[in-house]
């Protein structure tokens, strides 16, 4: 699919604009990413795009947690004793397999949704939903950029060792 030409907005309508930046959004899994990523005024226009997502009861029922350079080896062994936790059995090449996942891709980012611990009455299917919109305004922001990105989850985020590494409360 080729990339949006930079002045793009200003040739299109605004629909055939909106059309082609969605058409063109493709996965592009985290070990294919190469540097740079987001300099920091990019970075801030994509978390810019998260907060005009829609989002019943206006709670902001997400965060984004940024995981600098500096995070990753903790990220990694996370990652690992996630694994270890699931398979005691895991062999020493699948636990590096499980580390290596912290060093891909120049930009790593948490998606958090508050499923409660709030005065907001907004079920939690309302606000992983709402979490969702703003997670893909990211990705077509990125998109838009020239950036290519993908949402990933796995066994591991649930786990103990990554909730704690992240500071993730009970209804989180």
């Amino acid at each position: 699919m080729p990339a949006l030409a930079a002045d793009a907005w200003e040739q299109a309508e605004p629909a055939l604009f909106a059309a082609a930046l969605i058409q063109s959004r493709r996965t592009v899994l985290p070990k294919r990413l190469l540097e740079p990523g987001p300099d920091a005024r990019q970075l801030a226009q994509i978390l810019e795009a998260a907060a005009a997502a829609p989002d019943h009861g206006e709670l902001v029922p997400w965060r984004f947690i940024i995981l600098p350079a500096q995070a990753r080896p903790a990220l990694a062994q996370a990652f690992e004793a996630a694994l270890i936790e699931r398979d005691a059995t895991a062999t020493a090449q699948q636990r590096q397999q499980a580390r290596e996942k912290a060093f891909r891709a120049p930009l790593l980012m948490l998606a958090v949704v508050r499923l409660g611990g709030d005065e907001g009455n907004v079920p939690a299917t309302e606000r992983f939903v709402s979490a969702g919109c703003a997670i893909q305004n990211m990705l077509l922001m990125a998109t838009a950029q020239g950036f290519g990105s993908a949402l990933t989850s796995g066994k591991a985020l649930q786990s103990p060792p990554l909730r704690a590494l992240f500071g993730l409360a009970a209804h989180e």
